[in-house]
């Protein structure tokens, strides 16, 4: 199913989407407009991205500079040999409609660029204590999935969403605004939202309300791997999660997730933004306690404003010297709460998978267990994981004849201490066993190609902050004004998963368009200051200062 032409009704909340839309127009247009300022992007990945096009369509001189040779950071799609395309990570899109938004604060339409399909069933389920549920959108036919394990269950499906259909709309307003002050933490808005959030119950305890199977239960909550926590121990909020891809679907990007972020690199381009690869920035450069540009090859880059996209703690200790990082120096950032990993199996395998559908979860028989094996720092001794079919639904994913297999199972980060040089090969095997529980009995001797990548090789490869795969954990302790700002210093600013709101792509879309608006309205400020020029320095700097 594709989504139509109606791209703002599918995606918006039915007949206020046009409404919304122009909301999201006039406040762009009644933004002051930032002509003349340089701004610095370091990364291209989804938040630097919607960064660049939301400044840059303010007038702007936006230049990225990314370390590698493409955009995406690990929202990438890569071609191996023999013809196999693999997303790096995120590997369906949920809730476009922040990103259309975007797109069309440019004047532009994401149908135009990017061809999303919509899935049904969204994925498999597959619990192998006994069960399994083809998750579906069509909420009647999700009910009677649910009944064929749990009958009494199948009758709170209905009420589960209409609830949180209530709790993301008093939250969104949360979401769509910065937390610089405590001040914000008892804002109208929070304590208004507060009663249906449940702050001290977990993901779990709060679905018992509506469902008493624990299968039910997790086939509502696995969700929040997508954030690196356990349910049991992530807060409530985010059973919201769930009710997004119900509500608003799990979509395919064709030609990989990666398509996302080469789309909006031309449209980036198409503006006027710059994107400088393979271009390392050395450090972000300071006078006195405001960031004024970035060192890149040794050469001074001046800048207006500084954006960082980067996984936050990495980026923080390279490029942010520890005296302007007060609330976040080393000491803090060694014993923050963090994200668990992911071992991942990239196979390229001859022949099809059978019934094998798009995205499938195997959840393990005691997945409690598992979970707290992880969290322990442990090795899980019986694994769960998900894997993705990709060209069940898009052909160009794989060889005619061939299949392209993307296997995710959840580990501990590097603070387990486990030595993945010896580690990784007896792993490897254990994982290719477990594939079978789903049928995949013959994938070894199949295989084409393979590339695994372990805590490791996040850390080492894709600067990944002690192999945290989501960032910083989503705690209470470490959420609104308690993670680290957009507005993270005076010219200095942040997007991705590790500044507010947090991880997630349409999450991520939304913190750049918060950091966008503290970006232009700090430019604003200061072009209106009495005696001051904001632009005097970066229009007499000389070429490439």
């Amino acid at each position: 199913m594709r989504y139509p032409e109606g791209l703002t009704s599918e995606f918006g909340h039915g007949e206020n989407a046009a409404a919304e839309l122009a909301d999201v127009r006039d406040a762009s247009a009644g933004m002051e407009e930032a002509k003349g300022a340089r701004i610095a992007i370091v990364g291209a990945g989804p938040g630097g991205l919607a960064a660049a096009l939301l400044l840059a369509k303010q007038g702007a001189h936006v230049t990225i500079y990314e370390k590698d040779g493409v955009v995406g950071g690990r929202t990438r799609t890569v071609t191996a040999p023999g013809g196999y395309k693999f997303d790096i990570g995120p590997t369906f899109f949920l809730y476009p409609r922040i990103l259309a938004e975007i797109f069309e604060a440019c004047g532009e339409r994401l149908a135009d660029h990017v061809d999303l399909v919509r899935l049904d069933p969204q994925y498999h389920v597959v619990f192998e204590g006994g069960g399994d549920i083809k998750a579906t959108p069509d909420i009647a036919r999700m009910a009677a999935e649910i009944a064929t394990i749990a009958p009494d269950d199948a009758r709170n499906v209905a009420r589960f969403m209409e609830e949180n259909r209530k709790k993301l709309e008093l939250f969104r307003p949360i979401l769509e605004q910065p937390f610089g002050s405590p001040l914000d933490v008892i804002a109208p808005s929070m304590l208004q939202a507060l009663p249906m959030m449940r702050p001290f119950s977990s993901v779990d305890g709060d679905l018992r309300r509506y469902f008493k199977d624990p299968r039910v239960r997790l086939a509502f909550s696995f969700q929040t791997k997508y954030l690196g926590m356990s349910p049991f121990q992530c807060p409530s909020l985010f059973t919201i999660l769930s009710f997004l891809e119900y509500e608003h679907g799990v979509f395919h990007p064709m030609g990989g997730c990666g398509a996302v972020s080469e789309a909006m690199a031309k449209l980036c381009e198409k503006m006027g933004v710059t994107i400088a690869l393979d271009t390392p920035v050395d450090e972000i450069l300071y006078e006195g306690d405001k960031a004024v540009g970035v060192l890149v090859n040794g050469e001074r880059k001046a800048a207006d404003a500084v954006v960082v996209n980067g996984d936050f703690a990495h980026a923080a200790r390279r490029l942010i010297p520890e005296a302007h990082r007060p609330r976040w120096p080393d000491k803090k950032l060694d014993r923050a709460r963090i994200s668990c990993s992911t071992f991942m199996l990239y196979l390229g395998l001859e022949g099809d998978l059978g019934d094998l559908e798009h995205h499938t979860i195997l959840l393990s028989d005691d997945y409690k267990n598992n979970i707290e094996e992880i969290s322990s720092c442990r090795l899980p001794t019986k694994p769960s994981f998900y894997v993705q079919h990709a060209a069940r639904t898009d052909p160009t994913m794989a060889p005619a004849g061939h299949s392209s297999l993307y296997v995710l199972v959840p580990v501990p980060n590097l603070r387990s201490g486990t030595d993945w040089a010896r580690e990784a090969p007896a792993f490897r095997a254990k994982v290719l066993d477990r594939l079978k529980v789903l049928g995949l009995t013959d994938i070894e001797s199949r295989i084409r190609y393979e590339r695994m990548i372990t805590p490791s090789g996040w850390e080492d490869e894709y600067a990944v902050n002690e192999g945290a795969t989501f960032n910083l954990a989503h705690d209470l302790g470490q959420m609104l004004y308690f993670r680290p700002h957009n507005r993270f210093g005076k010219g200095v600013y942040l997007v991705g998963g590790g500044t507010h709101p947090g991880s997630g792509l349409p999450v991520i879309y939304e913190g750049a368009r918060i950091t966008t608006k503290l970006v232009l309205d700090d430019l604003a400020a200061a072009r209106a200051r009495p005696g001051r020029s904001l632009f005097r320095r970066a229009a007499t700097a000389p070429a490439g200062a």
